[in-house]
């Protein structure tokens, strides 16, 4: 069995380089080399040729291939498509906005949470990511900006905000998404703040509170998508076993502990959760909370029949909130010319892509 050395910390490389004979300050080498994306062994030079030998006899560093990248002619979005050592591939999207550069990962292959409106859950969870797989969408990106970066002559570009809101269900893997947050704020790692890493989740309630006690300072989101448990469970199943009182009770309780606002995910559908009913049931649940709602034109998924209710629609529904007192804005339609919503280049993987 190989070990995956992305995914560990500094210290459980160094205990491994001493059950090798090896001195525990090699572990830093390491490190330098694998977060400028750097994966084989024989290209770290500053170590001894003994060492690299011994590492490739059970050591592997997490390379994920490029199976295909779509870059937006409007905005210069970029998805890409990683094809991981076991077969299954995931996506991730490069966005750049006023701040640098933030980028969306993925933290499973496939979904099992079964939202109606999502590709990624069209044909199941195939299994959760590692955090060095996690990891590794991050790093490559990175390494592909230094690249453009040195070639044009200029100062190479980092990612500066991580949001876990790629495909899959960030809490439904906990444990490999908190290794990823410790790895890449580590000094040692990526070393981002806390605060420039944003996840996402469906509502797992009890997840919800337990990522509060351990990551106050990293970002939630919280996808909502309708504000009765009617229209919610028909759009998501996860909402019949977290209704949605649990779920905005769960985010107040999140708010008033971090000190920190939560964002909604709202994708406006139309006729499913757009109405003026829509509008004012959501703006009873959230008046007076610490939050923030992200409303979403719809990326329109084929065969589920759902559609989006348009840009316009949206920014009504962010004036009459913002009325009402709640912040909220309309997402940036980025990548809208290649296939932008999650799980969408993933499922044309065996359709020539």
């Amino acid at each position: 069995m190989m070990t995956d050395i992305l995914s560990l910390s500094i210290k459980e490389l160094e205990e491994l380089l001493k059950s090798k004979g090896e001195p525990a300050y090699r572990a830093r080498q390491i490190f330098q080399w694998m977060y400028r994306g750097v994966t084989d062994f024989a290209d770290m030079k500053n170590l001894p040729a003994a060492l690299r030998a011994k590492l490739a006899e059970d050591c592997v560093v997490c390379s994920p291939e490029i199976l295909a990248e779509q870059v937006s002619a409007k905005d210069g979005t970029r998805k890409y498509l990683f094809g991981l050592s076991d077969g299954n591939a995931v996506e991730t999207v490069l966005m750049r906005y006023r701040y640098g550069w933030s980028v969306c990962v993925s933290s499973q292959a496939g979904c099992r949470m079964g939202c109606r409106f999502c590709a990624s859950t069209v044909k199941g969870l195939a299994r959760s990511l590692t955090a060095g797989e996690i990891l590794a969408q991050v790093i490559t990106i990175n390494r592909l900006l230094a690249e453009e970066g040195s070639a044009e002559g200029g100062e190479p570009a980092r990612i500066s905000h991580i949001v876990v809101m790629g495909t899959g269900e960030p809490f439904d893997n906990y444990e490999n998404l908190a290794r990823f947050i410790e790895l890449a704020s580590a000094k040692e790692g990526l070393g981002l703040s806390r605060r420039s890493i944003t996840v996402s989740t469906c509502g797992i309630v009890p997840m919800i509170e337990r990522f509060g006690d351990e990551y106050p300072q990293v970002n939630l989101a919280i996808s909502l998508h309708a504000a009765t448990d009617e229209k919610r469970s028909a759009l998501m199943p996860v909402n019949r076993k977290y209704p949605v009182a649990e779920v905005i009770e769960a985010a107040k309780n999140h708010a008033s502990k971090t000190g920190r606002r939560v964002t909604f995910e709202y994708a406006l559908t139309a006729g499913k959760n757009d109405t003026e009913a829509d509008l004012k049931a959501l703006t009873g649940l959230l008046k007076g909370m610490l939050c923030h709602v992200n409303l979403i034109p719809l990326n329109k998924v084929d065969g589920t029949g759902l559609e989006t209710s348009g840009r316009k629609r949206a920014e009504e529904f962010r004036d009459l909130l913002e009325k009402a007192g709640i912040p909220a804005t309309v997402r940036r339609e980025l990548g809208s010319d290649i296939d932008a919503a999650c799980g969408q280049l993933r499922l044309r993987k065996g359709e020539g892509v």
